[in-house]
């Protein structure tokens, strides 16, 4: 059994052209917004970073229907006020499809902050956590989950340190945040629970 799992599937559309994201080794990525449909109409928009090798022969690519398999990545961006956590998709595979809207992942880590349990106004239950999947050579992702109902009692409950085995998706969130008296909007990413695995 693998220690850890980060498996993403996503089936939706461009939504824009790729810009240049970073070098390494040698091999140029670039990124690019994606939006996935849920069942309630929304759109999750989220970032997706592949390779110029992976993009070439699907461009231009904005408008364009593509099957992203790949791994949820994290990067503390320290750049400007303060550090932020980036969360992107890294494609491993990136294809042309006509198949309809999917959002699926799959992740087994270790809770790495105590998660916070609350409740809504509506008196709904939610439970907040980080989870730290490790990837090769040492490196780890900081992946923010969200979990409700019953799986936001029993995860709200586990201890830093424990395992979690989880399946759910990744969805993009507008917030506003006030900044000294200025309403700005922001964009959370995080993973959406929608129940766990038992293979832990």
């Amino acid at each position: 059994m693998d220690e850890t799992r980060n498996l993403v599937q996503l089936r939706g559309a461009a939504a824009g052209e790729p810009a240049f994201s970073h070098e390494n080794h040698g091999q140029q990525f670039y990124r690019f917004s994606f939006s996935v449909q849920r069942l309630s109409g929304q759109a999750d928009v989220l970032h997706v970073i592949a390779t110029g090798d992976q993009l070439r022969g699907l461009l231009p690519l904005e408008g364009r229907r593509l099957a992203v398999e790949g791994q949820l990545r994290s990067f503390n961006n320290k750049s400007g006020c303060g550090s932020k956590l980036v969360i992107s998709v890294f494609a491993r595979t990136l294809e042309a499809t006509e198949e309809e809207d999917l959002n699926s992942i799959q992740l087994r880590g270790v809770i790495c902050k105590p998660p916070v349990l609350r409740r809504t106004p509506l008196g709904r239950c939610i439970s907040d956590m980080m989870l730290a999947v490790n990837r090769r050579y040492g490196r780890a992702d900081y992946l923010p989950c969200i979990a409700w109902g019953q799986v936001a009692m029993i995860t709200g409950r586990m201890d830093v340190g424990e395992t979690l085995a989880l399946e759910g998706r990744v969805q993009s969130r507008v917030y506003t945040k006030v900044i000294e008296g200025c309403a700005q909007e922001r964009t959370a990413f995080e993973v959406s629970v929608m129940h766990l695995l038992d293979d832990v």
